[in-house]
Formats: structure tokens, sequence, C-alpha cells
């Protein structure tokens, strides 16, 4: 047993030691691109762990889950920059320097705007499964990026397609992430420190999620995920239960938003479309549907493939003489990369140790 304990502690400690050289490494090659990929690729790990609450736990299938990224975004883009302030004379004259609220506590109101968001979306299709399930879903996230787009007039809230600017950038104990930070003759890019910030937030969701999965309230999802009827025929609540995945998985959403509003400093309804919705659910079925492991593999394996695959794509454009663009290859080779994966392992790449009835099917 000591055995076991201390070689689950030296992989640990490894692990650690690797994630916090990560970014360091990859900077030192003199370009911050590949670092920049890292910190997209963990916010997609943090979605991709809110997904799983509803689809993985609780065994709802939600393809407008990307509606609560933007939620979240749009939330810090208001709260966060000088746009309400331009816009409307009397927010104006009451912040003449405009609205810059704590990201921290914008970040707990986005969680709760975003979760009351799913709960509200989860109301309506308690009674719905499977495909019917899907397709309000869909329409749910299509319908928040068609008013983000459409809320510039008559009164600009969002400012339309043009998207939100200027978006503040966060500050940790006085310590402003945009700004690079020198050490020495050693300096730290913003990538950077925003690569441990977002590492904070992945391993708090990992965190979070496990205590999830071992509570009864993770377990009363998953015998809703196996048999409804059964679990509601020992007393289980299935209506609130469902209610509070759609919520809790959305609150994930919403804080993945206000982090990618801070790092990219700009939000527009294009950022948030459908694709980016299927890009999470195939995260989750891609790694393992319920298996945490499996999440983070298949959201990180995702996020990445398509920065590697121009390597791959460019040579083939030039084989071509030029008739396939770059990007229209890598769409397909992600696409028969992830069928030969499901092909080959139905279950995922790195499935739970124990599959319910629900998921062998």
């Amino acid at each position: 047993m000591m055995n076991t304990k201390s070689g689950k502690l030296i992989v640990f400690l490894i692990a650690a030691v690797a994630l916090l050289a990560l970014p360091i490494i990859l900077q030192s090659t003199g370009s911050n691109s590949w670092v920049r990929i890292v910190d997209i690729a963990l916010l997609y790990v943090l979605l991709a762990l809110g997904l799983n609450i509803v689809v993985g736990y609780a065994g709802l299938l939600d393809l407008g889950y990307i509606a609560f990224f933007a939620v979240g975004a749009y939330v810090f883009a208001l709260l966060g920059s000088p746009h309400l302030a331009d816009t409307f004379p009397a927010i104006k004259a009451m912040f003449p320097n405009g609205l810059h609220y704590s990201i921290w506590w914008v970040m707990i109101l986005a969680a709760v705007i975003a979760g009351v968001v799913g709960m509200i979306l989860g109301a309506p299709t308690l009674k719905l499964r499977g495909d019917y399930l899907a397709i309000i879903t869909l329409g749910f996230g299509e319908i928040i990026r068609i008013f983000l787009l459409n809320m510039d007039r008559p009164v600009n809230i969002t400012n339309g397609p043009k998207g939100i600017s200027q978006i503040d950038t966060i500050s940790v104990f006085g310590l402003d992430l945009g700004k690079r930070l020198t050490i020495g003759d050693y300096s730290l890019q913003p990538v950077t420190l925003y690569y441990y910030l977002f590492l904070f937030f992945v391993v708090l969701a990992i965190i979070i999620s496990y205590r999830l999965q071992g509570s009864r309230i993770g377990r009363a999802w998953m015998a809703i995920r196996e048999d409804e009827i059964a679990a509601k025929a020992m007393g289980l609540n299935t209506r609130n239960l469902k209610l509070l995945a759609f919520g809790m998985g959305a609150s994930f959403g919403g804080v993945s938003g206000v982090l990618f509003a801070s790092f990219q400093r700009f939000v527009s309804p294009e950022s948030f479309s459908l694709m980016e919705s299927v890009m999470v659910v195939a995260m989750v079925v891609l790694g393992g549907i319920g298996h945490i492991p499996g999440v983070v593999l298949g959201a990180l394996l995702l996020a990445g493939l398509p920065e590697l695959l121009r390597h791959v794509a460019h040579p083939l454009t030039a084989m071509t003489d030029g008739r396939l663009a770059p990007e229209i290859l890598r769409q397909l080779l992600i696409a028969l990369a992830m069928v030969v994966v499901m092909l080959i392992r139905p279950k995922g790449l790195w499935p739970a140790p124990e599959h319910g009835k629900s998921l062998s099917k």
C-alpha cells in the first residue's frame, strides 16, 4: 500500500513540475503562439468539465452549452469595459471612467447568471430525452447567439456583430496579468501569466468534479442517467436534480467565459457559434463520457489538434496545387481522426472503468 501511495505521489509531483514548467519551456522557443494555444486548450478543458456534469453525470445531451460560455463572456465584457459608459450618458455621469468592476465579483455574478440561464433552459426540457433534448438545447444556443448579434438596436447593449473591445485584464494581488512580469533578467509574458491562472481554475474544476462524482447528488445524477424511471421510483426528485445539473454545468461555462473575455480583451457573437458547441460535446465523447481524465484528454487533443495539423495541411495543399485550402483540409483531417477513434474505441480514448447501461448501448 505504501509503495502504491508513494508511486502516485511521485507521478503527481512529476506532473505538477511539468505543468508549471510547460509555458516557460514553450516561451523559450521565442514564440508565444504555442503558449497561447495551450491557454485556449485549458479554457476548453474547463468547458468540457462543465458539460461533463450535464452529459456525463446526468445523461442529458446538451448541444447549446456554448451559450453559457457566451453569457459569462458578455457579462464581464459589459461590466469590465467602457462600452456601457460610452453608450449611455447616465452611466457615463455616474462612472466617468467607465465600468471596471473587479473580475472576482463579476466571476461570481457570471456563474450565478449562467446557472440561472441553465435552469431556465432545463425547465422546458425536463420531460424530453435523447434527440428531442438535443434539438431543444441546440435551438437555445442559437437563440442566445442571435440575441447577442442583434442587441445593438434600438438600444446598443452588445454592440452587435462589431463586438465589445477594451475589456479589462485580470489582476491577482495587484499583479496585472496583461502586462509583462520581469524577474531579474527574465520576463514572463502575459500569455504565460494567464496560463497559470487558467491552470488554477482547471485544477479547481477537476477537484469540484471529483467531489460531485462521489457525493449523494452525483450518485443521484448517475442513477437518473442509468434509468430515470427507476430513480424516480426510488424517491429521487428527478426534476430538481436535472435542473441542478443544468445549473451547475452552466456555471462552469460562465466562469470560463469571463476568463476568455479577459484573455482576448474582445468578444463577439462569432466566437460562440454552433460549431463551438459541437466541438465541446465531441471533446467529452471522444475522451470518455463521465470520466474526468478522459474528458481532460479529449479537450486537450481536440483543442491542440487543429494547430498541429497546420504542418500537415500546407504540404497537402501544395500537392493539390492549391485546390484545397489548408483550413478545409484541417477540418477534414480532424473529422477523419474522430471517425477513426470512434470506430476503434467507441467508448472514448480513456473511458471510465465501470460503464453504466446507458453508456454501453
